[in-house]
C-alpha cells in the first residue's frame, strides 16, 4: 500500500511557481531520498506533503485517505479539521532546526504529544520514550533541556519525539544542515538505524554518500520539476546531463566513500 501519494502538486509564492506539476509516492517501509540544488522545491514539496502551506492545484493523499484535492472549478478542497487531524497522525516530521519545547526537558519533549494530544496511556508512552531514549543513546539526558544539549543530541530528541507518535512515515527536511561534519555524521548513523523499524522515510538531503546507500529510490528535483526519479544505482550513475552536472560537485565526497 502506498502511505502517501502526491498527484500534481503546484504551488506558487506570488509571481514565483516553487513547484510545477510534482507527482510522487511512497510505499509502506519505503526510503525516499529528493536531493537537488537549493532553490529547486525540496523543502517546499515537504512542507506541502505535511500540510504546513497549502497547496494551488494537485491531490495529496495519506493511506487512501484524501488530505487535498482540486475541484472541477480549480480550487483546492482540504479535508474537514477532524478529517485532517485524523491524517495527521500517520506522520512526523523532523525539522532542520530541531524545533524542540526549549521549557521542556528531553522526556517531557518526547512524551507530551502522544499523552496529551493522542490521549494514549501514560504507562504505554513512558515504556516507548525510555526505549527510545535508549535507541538513540540518550540515556542520562532525560531531565535535560534543549539549551544543554549539542546540535546532534538535539536532532536525536526530534526524532525520538517523532518517533513516539508512532507515524508510517517520516519527513526529514536537511536533517544535518544545522550540525558540524561530526554531529553530521552521529545524525545520519541515527538515521540509517531506523531502516529496521520499517517506516517509511521521505529524507531532502544534501549528503549524497548517505542518500545513495540508505534509499530505495531517488528523487533529483531542479527548478520546480522532477528531472529523474529512480534507485540509487539508477540517479547516481545517470546520464542526464543535468542530474550528472549535479552530482558532479559532489564526486570528491561520493568517491571518498567508497565507490
Amino acid at each position: 500500500m502506498n502511505v502517501l501519494e502526491c498527484s500534481h502538486i503546484r504551488k506558487s509564492f506570488g509571481s514565483l511557481e516553487v513547484l510545477k506539476d510534482i507527482s510522487l509516492t511512497v510505499k509502506e517501509g519505503e526510503i525516499l531520498s529528493i536531493i537537488g540544488p537549493s532553490g529547486s522545491g525540496k523543502s517546499t514539496m515537504l512542507r506541502c506533503a505535511t500540510m504546513l502551506e497549502t497547496i494551488d492545484s494537485g491531490e495529496i493523499r495519506y493511506m487512501e485517505k484524501t488530505a487535498a484535492s482540486t475541484k472541477a472549478d480549480g480550487t483546492v478542497l482540504y479535508a474537514p479539521k477532524q478529517e485532517l487531524k485524523e491524517i495527521s497522525r500517520q506522520y512526523g516530521l523532523v525539522f532542520q532546526n530541531f524545533n524542540l519545547f526549549p521549557h521542556f526537558d528531553v522526556w517531557k519533549n518526547i512524551t507530551d504529544a502522544p499523552i496529551r494530544v493522542q490521549k494514549r496511556k501514560r504507562e504505554e508512552v513512558h515504556k516507548e520514550a525510555a526505549e527510545l531514549i535508549r535507541k538513540m543513546g540518550l540515556e542520562g539526558k532525560e531531565h535535560a533541556y534543549p539549551c544543554q544539549l549539542s546540535g546532534g543530541q538535539c536532532q536525536r530528541v526530534a526524532i525520538a519525539r517523532a518517533l513516539a507518535l508512532n507515524p508510517k512515515i517520516l519527513f526529514f527536511d536537511e536533517p544535518t544542515s544545522a550540525l558540524d561534519p561530526e554531529l553530521t555524521g552521529e545524525v545520519l548513523k541515527v538515521i540509517k538505524s531506523l531502516a529496521d523499524l520499517d517506516i517509511a522515510m521521505v529524507i531532502v538531503t544534501h549528503e549524497m554518500a548517505f542518500a545513495r546507500d540508505i534509499s530505495h529510490k531517488v528523487i533529483f528535483m531542479a527548478d520546480g520539476v522532477i528531472v529523474e526519479e529512480g534507485t540509487p544505482e539508477q540517479v547516481f550513475a545517470s546520464g542526464n546531463e543535468r542530474t550528472r552536472a549535479f552530482l558532479g560537485k559532489y564526486g570528491n565526497m561520493l568517491s571518498e566513500d567508497g565507490r
